[in-house]
């Protein structure tokens, strides 16, 4: 769901319209595009859970600080969590928020970033993965 100050959307082409957001080139200026991202993302992750039958078992998590996680995937005892940034280049900041949930609340047992970019492995678990292998996540 994209959050704004007074409208919540969830429906990234919708919110496209009513931005009056024509062309690509548009989105990159837009002040929400990161927001726009976002949503593309979780919805790609409903929708490959919903068509697979299942349970979404998605979440979103912000505590007392406003740390966050974009997305939290429970499947079993298994707990997952997802970053997602519109960037296309990688930032190692990216995967901050992944490490300081799993110091602080409960280990994650796979921590992804989804961005514009391509795929990387890292020595310390976390992949980034680019938005359009999204599915492979919640397969």
């Amino acid at each position: 769901m994209i959050k704004s100050p007074k409208y919540y959307f969830t429906d990234t082409g919708l919110l496209s319209y009513l931005l009056d957001i024509e062309k690509a080139a548009q989105v990159a200026r837009d002040p929400l595009m990161g927001s726009l991202f976002e949503n593309l993302v979780v919805l790609e992750a409903l929708k490959t859970r919903y068509n697979q039958g299942l349970t979404a078992n998605l979440y979103f998590f912000r505590d007392y600080q406003g740390n966050e996680i974009d997305l939290l995937f429970k499947s079993g005892s298994q707990l997952m969590g997802v970053e997602i940034k519109a960037a296309a280049t990688w930032n190692s900041s990216f995967k901050k928020g992944l490490q300081r949930f799993s110091d602080t609340n409960a280990a994650l047992t796979r921590r992804y970033v989804v961005y514009s970019g391509e795929r990387m492995a890292f020595s310390d678990g976390v992949e980034a993965l680019p938005y359009t292998s999204v599915a492979e996540i919640f397969s």
